[in-house]
């Protein structure tokens, strides 16, 4: 039994998808700028809640956005396109830095071992399903227009604050930071933006309310009813989403729908500076993998470790000195699986099913950590120790395996396979391809898999 503490409900609850497939949506990011530690953050922890439903042999269904349009400075209605924004600050289409910040965080979620979802979605796909969501609530008497666009009434939606649980005059007020007096209500949020008069937008389309983009929320709600339909099991993201975007989603889904918009809300608590103020690009205080990371050669997976060591809805501080602490502990897990040789035995039964029962009670994987250090000083022998890691590690995903797949190669090959991995994991990709071309000389051919590098020899196909 999985139990996951609903942000809806405010308590952990067992776990029941609608349908054999559980449906998954995560919010993706804003692709004008790169993915900072703190937003990859969230993403770890919405991978360990998939490998967590995959570990108990659910079958799943992720989509995430990846939103390329709309997301105005604020996170609210007032203010210019975050893609705009981007794309005056590097001389480049939006287009061209919405493509180059997508392939970026792709490549941020591959270093830190995060599954692909089996469904990106663009914000810029799905315009005509947005438009034809704003149709249904309009005739539905829920939206009205102003000057700058077409917004949703929510005054007219029921417990508008169930999700955030936060009294409906304090999230006025801070709504009102906005201060547009042609919004009936503080907390109203534009469903359709219309262009400026006399000025071309980079992203804009033809409605029946007038050329303009659509607005940031109603993106997920379009893509997740398109891709989810009937799925609509566990939506995830940072828990600054809650207040206004979360809330937002679910007023307009149900809105126009009739129906409840998804049974299970998870949030992810912030990673914060060391003093208590979060990471955020509008903090300018932000580091990417390629600064906190690669550029002080550590590999990006001892961020997820680090990640692993916190509960995911805790808040969680950043440091050069906790970073550090985390590369001691990562480097001393994979010698302690080097220690175990590479013969595999058999998983057991009896630490498998406390791992369990630690992973899922809410994804707690700092005790699922606890578990594997108790394998390691257990009576089992090696081989069975090895098997029982290697079983928890397609929760926790720290690709332990790939630390078993050159241990008995002789050590000239063992170390071109590590200097390798290595060029791989700070993007080095000519010296990753060279380093290849010259095991393959020498006999080896390389395949990188979902379960590892796979090391094979001429003749042989095995691990090595």
């Amino acid at each position: 039994m999985i139990k996951l503490f609903n942000t809806l409900t405010k308590k952990k609850e067992e776990f029941k998808p609608l349908q054999e497939i559980v449906g998954l949506y995560t919010c993706g990011p804003t692709v004008y700028n790169y993915a900072h530690l703190g937003n990859l953050r969230t993403y770890v922890f919405e991978d360990i809640l998939k490998r967590v439903l995959l570990y108990n042999n659910y079958q799943v269904k992720h989509v995430m956005n990846i939103t390329d349009v709309g997301h105005l400075i604020g996170d609210m209605d007032m203010g210019e396109d975050k893609m705009e924004t981007g794309a005056k600050r590097e001389g480049k289409t939006a287009r061209a830095v919405a493509d180059f910040y997508t392939q970026a965080f792709q490549d941020d979620i591959a270093q830190l071992n995060i599954l692909e979802p089996d469904i990106w979605c663009k914000a810029t796909d799905y315009i005509p399903q947005q438009i034809n969501l704003i149709e249904q609530l309009e005739a539905k008497g829920y939206t009205y227009p102003t000057k700058d666009g077409v917004y949703f009434d929510t005054a007219k939606f029921p417990n508008y604050n169930k999700l955030s649980h936060v009294p409906l005059e304090d999230l006025q007020e801070g709504a009102r930071v906005e201060k547009n007096d042609e919004k009936r209500n503080a907390t109203d949020f534009a469903l359709w933006k219309l262009s400026p008069r006399g000025a071309k937008r980079q992203m804009e389309w033809a409605s029946p309310w007038g050329k303009g983009f659509p607005g940031w929320h109603l993106e997920c709600s379009a893509m997740s009813l398109a891709n989810l339909a009937g799925q609509l099991d566990i939506h995830c993201g940072g828990i600054d989403h809650i207040n206004i975007h979360h809330t937002n989603e679910i007023a307009q889904s149900e809105a126009a729908t009739g129906q409840k918009f998804f049974n299970y809300w998870l949030h992810g608590a912030f990673l914060n500076i060391v003093g208590g103020k979060k990471m955020a690009k509008s903090e300018d205080n932000f580091l990417t993998i390629g600064k906190a990371l690669v550029d002080r050669n550590l590999k990006p997976l001892v961020f997820r470790f680090a990640c692993l060591q916190v509960h995911y809805r805790k808040p969680m501080e950043y440091s050069e000195e906790i970073l550090a602490n985390a590369a001691n502990g990562f480097e001393h897990l994979t010698n302690q699986i080097l220690n175990l040789g590479s013969q595999q035995g058999q998983v057991n039964a009896e630490y498998q099913k406390r791992f369990v029962q630690a992973i899922n009670d809410d994804l707690n994987t700092p005790q699922g950590l606890a578990v594997a250090q108790e394998v390691f000083k257990s009576h089992l022998n090696n081989a069975d120790k090895l098997a029982t890691i290697l079983d928890f590690d397609k929760v926790l995903g720290l690709r332990l395996s790939e630390t078993q797949t050159i241990i008995d190669l002789p050590e000239p090959i063992k170390e071109l396979v590590q200097k390798r991995q290595t060029a791989r994991q700070t993007q080095q990709w000519e010296l990753a391809d060279t380093l290849r071309q010259q095991l393959e000389d020498q006999g080896y051919r390389l395949e990188d898999g979902a379960d590892g590098l796979r090391v094979i020899k001429k003749g042989l196909r095995e691990y090595l």
